[in-house]
């Protein structure tokens, strides 16, 4: 069954796959339309949000106001009467605690690199009044560049007496938390974050925490972790004082640089050269409504051009996606444009696509009742290297239904009773349409296993048989109790307890490795304990004998 995802975020977005869930929140992948930038979509109820309610609104707000290189940018925000969706900036690389689990233990030189990125993030934040007090490897993730950024605001304070006034409630986690915070006393919310860098640093260093000093670590970072772990709160190292600290900068010539790279005043030319173009308007007044930073579909326009920009990829707008005034209210649907029916297929239906009812300049979608035939016709076109003629996005399902009646309305008696099953099976249908038909057209239709890149969440085999290891994975899940889906070769699997409460939540996706040429198993935990999830994967793939 489909998801009942808003028609505001659909006109928008491309929502995909889950990529994360946990507490009342679930991620999934998306695109923006225009732009074609990939996004996490967090996705909330709020009726199951209860008493966190308050808390999402101050991971909100905190977010509109920080713009650094290592904070999560926060694009848009879609409230509704039952829903919120906060669509962020997508790290691919997934938690840090997932990537120091899956590697056991980090090198001090790559772990220094990291510990400068978080000291950089928390001294932005401390210098933007805001003190985060839930800093742990859950809360950082890892981008496509391999940089980490911090997330989850939903603890931060802003004390109206600043950083310095003494802060009275216990958050955050237990095992992250500075003394005086466990002990119920005040505390001050940048003297608590150094606790919070310095356990997560052992962490880093001891990967289960206990706080000894093992042989393996040098000198100065023994004197490091002892600095920070004084019980004392006057006693610690600040983190202004690690900016510049002996560890910190070993192999640097220059403190970290904390100072923002992206501030949110700042005003891009491209960027604005280009909305401007495509919607047939002023610099100026695309400037102004820039400007209001409302966090919208403006701003989130604006804020995925840019990031293009600084990935060094061209600022372009999608020329083949109508688009419409700023200042306009959105298009209650997306349209849908085609040259010619794809399948060639006797019965089609041209669908009357509008931005109202009583719109008469609206474009017409031949939508192919049979689903094989246009299946197979667009395999036909990817095969001989022709361009699919058609882009089907999804509508809002109201919308949908309406353009459904419309075009029965334009039948006559005798069509509609031909049509009559016809229509009440399109709709259900259409879900279907638009999946096939929008991968094929981007990717092309795959028939073996995708062929990437080694990560750290990749586990390599010495086969070549991406068949072979697929068939021996199938044949141990259910040995260990695991319930999956599968899609190709990526399996969705998950653990449930007695009493039918999912446990765990992960996925496993076979592979081939461009180098070496062998079989790996991509492997993403999507919800659950990191190291059940751990155990429970390698249990898996050492019963598959892979």
């Amino acid at each position: 069954m489909p998801v009942d995802y808003t028609s505001e975020l659909l006109k928008y977005y491309e929502v995909y796959e889950t990529i994360g869930s946990g507490g009342f929140a679930k991620v999934k992948l998306g695109r923006h339309i225009l732009t074609g930038e990939k996004v996490a979509i967090k996705i909330m109820e709020k009726k199951d949000l209860g008493d966190d309610l308050p808390r999402v609104k101050t991971e909100i707000e905190a977010m509109k106001n920080l713009s650094h290189q290592h904070v999560c940018r926060l694009y848009h925000v879609i409230e509704t009467n039952s829903k919120i969706y906060m669509v962020l900036e997508y790290c691919p690389g997934g938690e840090l605690f997932d990537y120091i689990v899956a590697k056991d233990r980090l090198s001090e030189e790559e772990t220094r690199v990291f510990f400068r990125q978080i000291v950089s993030a928390l001294a932005y934040v401390h210098s933007q009044g805001y003190a985060h007090r839930d800093l742990k490897p859950e809360n950082l993730l890892i981008d496509e560049d391999h940089n980490l950024k911090l997330i989850d605001f939903g603890l931060c304070a802003k004390p109206k007496g600043g950083l310095g006034y003494e802060l009275m409630t216990c958050c955050g986690s237990p095992a992250y938390a500075a003394p005086e915070l466990i002990q119920g006393k005040s505390y001050i919310g940048s003297e608590v974050s150094t606790i919070c860098v310095c356990d997560l640093l052992c962490f880093v260093f001891l990967q289960k925490g206990h706080y000894d000093n093992p042989r393996w670590l040098s000198p100065g970072s023994v004197l490091l972790l002892n600095q920070m772990m004084q019980v004392e709160p006057k006693r610690r190292l600040t983190v202004r004082q690690l900016l510049d600290h002996p560890w910190v900068m070993k192999g640097y010539s220059s403190p970290v640089e904390w100072h923002s790279t992206r501030p949110l005043g700042h005003i891009d030319e491209d960027c604005i050269t280009e909305m401007a173009v495509s919607f047939k308007q002023s610099k100026q007044r695309t400037v102004q409504l820039v400007s209001e930073w409302k966090y919208d579909h403006t701003t989130a326009m604006y804020l995925l051009l840019l990031a293009k920009k600084q990935r060094g990829r061209p600022v372009r707008l999608r020329v083949d996606v109508p688009v419409q005034d700023l200042a306009c209210s959105p298009l209650q649907e997306i349209q849908v444009r085609t040259d010619r029916c794809i399948c060639h297929f006797s019965h089609c239906w041209l669908l009357r696509v509008a931005c109202s009812d009583t719109c008469l300049s609206c474009v017409c979608v031949c939508v192919c009742v049979c689903v094989e035939s246009s299946h197979r016709r667009a395999a036909e076109q990817q095969q001989s290297g022709q361009q699919g003629g058609v882009e089907i996005l999804v509508l809002s399902p109201e919308r949908r239904s309406r353009s459904l009646d419309m075009a029965g309305c334009q039948l006559d008696s005798g069509q509609k009773r031909k049509a009559g099953k016809v229509f009440g099976s399109l709709e259900r249908g259409l879900d279907k349409v638009i999946t096939m038909l929008t991968p094929s057209k981007k990717r092309g239709l795959r028939d073996g296993p995708r062929r990437i890149k080694a990560q750290y969440n990749v586990t390599l085999t010495s086969q070549t048989n991406a068949d072979q290891v697929l068939n021996q994975i199938l044949s141990v899940l259910p040995e260990k109790n695991v319930d999956f889906v599968q899609k190709g070769y990526t399996l969705k699997c998950r653990t449930q307890s007695d009493f039918g409460k999912v446990t765990m939540q992960f996925e496993l996706e076979v592979c081939m490795l461009q180098k070496p040429e062998v079989v790996g198993i991509r492997r993403q935990r999507l919800k659950g304990d990191a190291w059940v999830y751990k155990h429970l994967v390698e249990d898996i793939l050492s019963t598959s004998s892979i």
